[in-house]
């Protein structure tokens, strides 16, 4: 599956697209809220300012993922790997991230603190 074909079918109204590849996808600004992606490989994936509040990226890859200024509210990222992930400014009100792993190399928000939301540091 590409970014253009994942992004027709959620037009067409469907939401469940669980294991899907899309690994280096071109998703900016893509409009998937509440979409299904557990445990998709997102790796490498450029979702910077994707609206995905409400979505269900538990146990997704999205190691070295760009979400920045993206719209994660209400999403679940439940052991989700964000290593060398870039999580500048993205929105995380409400997120569920215990489990999900990082590295040194991911990047966030001034002030956010992944220890006090129950993320594991690999």
């Amino acid at each position: 599956m590409d970014a253009d074909e994942l992004k027709r079918r959620y037009a067409a109204g469907e939401r469940d697209f669980p294991a899907a590849n899309l690994g280096r996808a071109k998703l900016i600004r893509a409009y998937l809220a509440g979409v299904n992606l557990f445990a998709a490989d997102l790796s490498g994936a450029n979702l910077a300012k994707a609206k995905l509040w409400g979505a269900n990226l538990g146990g997704a890859n999205l190691a070295k993922a760009n979400l920045t200024r993206a719209n994660l509210s209400c999403a679940n990222l439940h052991e989700a790997n964000l290593r060398g992930a870039k999580l500048n400014f993205a929105k995380l009100y409400g997120a569920n991230l215990s489990g999900a792993c990082y590295d040194d190399s991911t990047r966030f928000s001034r002030g956010f603190d992944p220890i006090s939301r129950n993320m594991r540091k690999i």
